[in-house]
């Protein structure tokens, strides 16, 4: 039987990683390569918990590396059958410490791939949206260039007219956003018609203008960023009125294996603050949020109790910090 499937919509990306602290160093370099992306990351993800997922993007015809890549996808039973298949480049990103632990790691090479040039006209909407009971997007995708802003556009407002619930990760890359327009002048109007948006404070306030105070640290306390987080969702609901969900992630690390990490989740009644998670032995940091993401889009779903959603959101968030690569998944 055909179920009705999650619509995550985003660029499949190649990661490359090295073992050591540079790439060019003769004679002792290895290289890692994992298959990932954020909103491929989310469909693995909900897959892995039951949800069935779909995940489409655009990859280059008759190219074995992106063909192999999606075969990873699909090895999760993820269904990957409406990828568009055009242009010449797969998008890579390279992370220059190993695994992610360090901040300011990441190099995006994603100009001209074959998602990032796909346009509305691209796209079958009636098939795209065939038995699809959500719609997934984020915030990387509009960052990349104009025409994505309109593609995205063009989706939301038919998963809207289909009345198709709508989530949005608001994941801010400043090495994205290159095209002359900031995040702020360009994600209200997307973010007006979805009923879940998720990121952090700080996020919300680089992308939607929400207020923050400045002075908030990793020693500043749960209490007051829940406070904070409280504040940050009453802003959202009052200048975005379709939106129903809302939740942050709130991850700190002192050195590259301590993490503490918890989450916040907020609907029009309540708000909700999860158990604090620490640890000292991660293993790879990257797709931690994605995760979460997911953990969030599967227990709205299920029709939970919203402290048994932010605790599920947070622990799934938690859990990919000890799994290699971008999905949260073990090779078992």
């Amino acid at each position: 039987m055909n179920m009705d499937k999650v619509l995550s919509f985003g660029e499949i990306l190649i990661r490359l990683q090295s073992e050591q602290t540079v790439f060019f160093d003769k004679g002792k370099n290895t290289l890692k390569i994992f298959a990932g992306g954020s909103e491929a990351n989310v469909a693995v993800a909900l897959a892995q918990m039951g949800i069935p997922a779909k995940f489409v993007t655009a990859i280059p015809k008759d190219n074995p590396l992106a063909a192999q890549a999606l075969q990873e996808i699909e090895k999760h039973k993820v269904d990957t059958s409406h990828t568009l298949l055009r242009g010449d480049r797969i998008g890579t990103y390279y992370l220059q410490s190993k695994n992610g632990l360090t901040k300011g790691e990441v190099i995006y090479d994603r100009a001209f791939s074959s998602f990032s040039k796909l346009t509305a006209a691209d796209i079958d909407k009636d098939r795209l949206f065939d038995n699809v009971r959500w719609f997934h997007w984020t915030a990387l995708t509009p960052g990349l260039n104009p025409e994505m802003v309109l593609l995205i556009q063009e989706l939301i407002k038919e998963a809207k007219r289909r009345d198709i619930p709508i989530s949005v990760d608001l994941n801010y890359r400043s090495k994205l956003w290159k095209y002359g327009k900031k995040p702020h002048e360009i994600l209200p109007q997307l973010v007006q018609d979805c009923d879940v948006i998720m990121g952090n404070i700080w996020a919300s306030h680089t992308f939607l203008q929400s207020p923050i105070s400045s002075g908030l640290t990793r020693e500043t306390s749960k209490e007051t960023y829940f406070e904070k987080a409280g504040q940050t969702a009453k802003y959202i609901f009052e200048n975005y009125p379709k939106c129903k969900h809302i939740a942050n992630t709130f991850r700190f690390m002192d050195n590259e294996s301590h993490n503490l990490l918890y989450g916040t989740y907020h609907t029009r009644t309540g708000d909700y603050i999860s158990k604090v998670h620490e640890t000292h032995k991660l293993i790879d940091r990257i797709g931690s949020g994605d995760a979460f993401m997911a953990g969030l889009i599967q227990a709205i779903l299920k029709g939970k109790d919203e402290q048994t959603i932010v605790e599920e959101a947070t622990q799934s968030g938690f859990d990919k910090l000890f799994i290699e690569g971008d999905f949260g998944v073990t090779n078992k």
